[in-house]
């Protein structure tokens, strides 16, 4: 979607109260404290290793570094990561 567009569609999601994340098809990011991470409207796994977990969104690739991080839960719109995280990066 070209910058125009996609401005014109985020105005009319924000005038008509709608879910950006979703009509944008951007991703939704939950960090919580260093040892849970969540990201909601993803495209599927880049890489998966235990100190490096890459993710593909709407907006690019997301990577998550840290130790002993698994994949708690995926689904087709979510996916929980556990473990220490350290740091992403977008």
């Amino acid at each position: 979607m070209g910058g125009k567009a996609y401005k014109v569609v985020e105005k009319l999601a924000e005038v008509l109260e709608l879910p950006k994340d979703i009509i944008l098809d951007i991703s939704k990011i939950i960090v919580i404290g260093t040892d849970s991470f969540t990201i909601e409207n993803h495209k599927g796994i880049v890489t998966y290793c235990d100190n490096k977990i890459s993710i593909n969104t709407g907006i690019g690739v997301i990577t998550i570094i840290g130790k002993d991080l698994i994949i708690k839960s995926i689904l087709e719109e979510e996916i929980i990561i556990k473990g220490q995280l350290s740091s992403i990066e977008f």
